[in-house]
């Protein structure tokens, strides 16, 4: 991913070569900058995932990142036969950035293409959820990194989607989804902030309540997730204690 040296590279005229590391010409001034921090991909996932799955969507995502180093998802969903339009292309402060509109579509399931998975790495929680709700087998290798992430991502991930009646298969490097109907019961997200959100999207395909233990690291990476959710139609509610 390089963020960090499409920042860099605006707040100064100097030299910064990347590749597997960042070489920096010494003597450079950095100068002030206004910056635009784009939407990020990751959080955006989740409600590309929802209003996908739920029939009747049509929803406009403005302002989001579409970085060649974490844009996979998109292409992923795309294979999976989603229905997003990317509109408005531009470069704000040197990150390419676009609104995303995303309607309701039936998607199959895909062996997901091994050069995808690197930079899809942090969206597999919700493209299993994607998975669970398509037509036929989605089948991932190559993702072993999901073993080391916040939790055990494979095992959580196959031990949600079993709560709720749905069919997977745990491999050392993925795992194989069938989609199916999605039944309801209470899942333990291991504290893990993508989880528990991709568990939340689940809820609206759900025959009845989905109920995700440990959901307070959300706020880790997307705060206001609860609210932004409800606003858009999906009927969340956060447990005391």
């Amino acid at each position: 991913r390089d963020h960090t040296e499409r920042m860099l590279a605006g707040f100064s005229e100097g030299r910064w070569q990347a590749g597997c590391a960042i070489r920096i010409n010494g003597d450079i001034a950095l100068a002030g900058q206004c910056l635009e921090v784009p939407g990020d991909i990751s959080s955006a996932a989740f409600l590309l995932v929802a209003a996908t799955i739920c029939p009747g969507s049509d929803l406009l995502l403005p302002g989001v990142g579409i970085n060649p180093t974490r844009s996979a998802v998109l292409a992923i969903l795309r294979l999976m036969g989603a229905d997003i339009e990317i509109s408005s292309e531009r470069l704000e402060s040197n990150e390419p950035v676009c609104d995303l509109r995303v309607r309701s579509a039936s998607l199959r399931g895909i062996d997901i293409p091994a050069d995808f998975v690197a930079n899809a790495i942090d969206e597999f929680p919700v493209l299993a959820i994607a998975a669970a709700a398509a037509s036929g087998v989605t089948r991932v290798r190559g993702a072993r990194e999901l073993r080391v992430k916040e939790s055990d991502r494979i095992a959580a991930i196959v031990q949600g989607l079993g709560t709720l009646g749905i069919d997977a298969v745990e491999y050392l490097d993925g795992m194989d989804i069938t989609g199916g109907a999605f039944g309801s019961g209470s899942v333990e997200s291991f504290g893990d902030h993508r989880i528990a959100m991709a568990f939340a999207v689940a809820g609206c395909l759900s025959d009845g309540t989905v109920e995700i233990q440990e959901a307070g690291n959300i706020r880790t990476s997307f705060p206001n997730f609860l609210s932004l959710a409800n606003s858009i139609g999906m009927n969340i509610s956060e447990s005391p204690g």
